[in-house]
């Protein structure tokens, strides 16, 4: 039998136990987001303080891959998911040893109970199991066959987050996608030592927690449609005149992900010409949140719009704004009054 990667613990009651078994949604298709586990989140950025359990506290090596999985969770979830940390007196509980809730194949276990506290067991190096010998690589010199305890405490902090098991194509061509999977993967093999979370694993932070900010890319295991409106300092103005034109980027997908300002993309405003719209410039960051601005000269009659064109690594649709009509009017007593060239 393999090697499960995840295996639930025992909670406190028998309900908890229920609530953790049946906890997936129904399961997504092979490149998309990672499904969700029942029974709520954290809130968003909170902090989660962690001690060594009473009687289980990892040897040196583990302590090691165990905080450097906290440290990459924190640094690659890309969203407002928890961040983690060792405390000594922290409210939440991780194991390393003999006594563990792993099942019969569990390399690693958890419990979470949002929003107030997480558990999670590491098995001991040396276990035996009927398909073989436990071996962490961190403390066994990294041999052939090992599994890496940072890449599996990163799963299990995945799991904490609210993320159930990535569902892969049957040959397992994406499984770089996600690091919270079903079956481990034992050095060499493709993702054993992964210590950053996969774009889907992102992605589901992102539509459970948010984007981390405005400038924040999303998963290109998303897509997320967007919005642009384009509004104009003034749209009559006389021949030749400067006019600025200001557009706000903004997320429209569903639940977390509506409403966002978008900041630091290319947003670009065109001009209607007789063969369709036109490129004039890209512009530049305005001094709110998601906002682009350009000042044009205007001569004649001209109709703009602004355009925000899918980006080549992100989860955004394109999108274009409405369009703008600035009316040039002559103000001269000179008659006939000249006309100024386009611009």
């Amino acid at each position: 039998m393999k090697p499960v990667r995840i295996t639930f613990a025992s909670a406190v009651t028998a309900a908890a136990v229920a609530v953790a078994l049946g906890a997936s949604v129904l399961p997504a298709s092979a490149h998309s987001p990672d499904p969700v586990l029942a029974g709520g989140l954290f809130a968003q950025n909170q902090a989660l303080a962690y001690r060594w359990g009473s009687g289980g506290t990892p040897p040196s090596a583990m302590k090691t891959a165990i905080n450097g999985a906290a440290a990459d969770s924190n640094a690659s979830r890309q969203s407002k998911a928890p961040t983690f940390a060792y405390a000594s007196t922290g409210g939440n509980t991780i194991y390393y040893g003999v006594d563990v809730p792993c099942g019969l194949n569990g390399l690693a276990c958890f419990r979470r109970s949002a929003p107030d506290t997480f558990g999670i067991w590491l098995r001991e190096n040396g276990h035996r199991y009927d398909w073989g010998t436990l071996r962490w690589c961190e403390m066994t010199g990294d041999p052939t066959g090992c599994y890496d305890a940072e890449n599996i405490t990163l799963d299990e902090l995945g799991h904490v987050h609210g993320l159930d098991h990535h569902v892969n194509y049957a040959d397992d061509s994406d499984y770089t996608d996600a690091v919270v999977q079903t079956y481990s993967h034992a050095k060499p093999k493709v993702g054993w030592h992964a210590h950053a979370f996969g774009r889907c694993d992102v992605a589901t932070l992102q539509q459970q927690y948010d984007v981390a900010s405005s400038t924040t890319l999303y998963s290109t295991c998303l897509d997320v449609p967007s919005s642009l409106t384009l509004a104009a300092s003034t749209t009559t103005v006389p021949m030749v005149s400067t006019v600025t034109f200001t557009a706000k980027l903004m997320s429209a997908g569903s639940g977390r992900l509506s409403n966002n300002a978008i900041t630091g993309r290319v947003v670009v405003l065109q001009q209607r010409t007789a063969a369709g719209w036109a490129d004039v410039l890209t512009m530049g960051a305005g001094s709110s949140t998601g906002t682009y601005t350009a000042s044009l000269t205007i001569g004649v009659d001209t109709e703009l719009r602004a355009t925000f064109r899918k980006p080549a690594g992100e989860g955004l649709r394109g999108s274009s704004s409405a369009s703008v009509l600035v009316v040039a009017t002559s103000g001269c007593t000179q008659i006939p009054c000249p006309r100024a060239p386009a611009p």
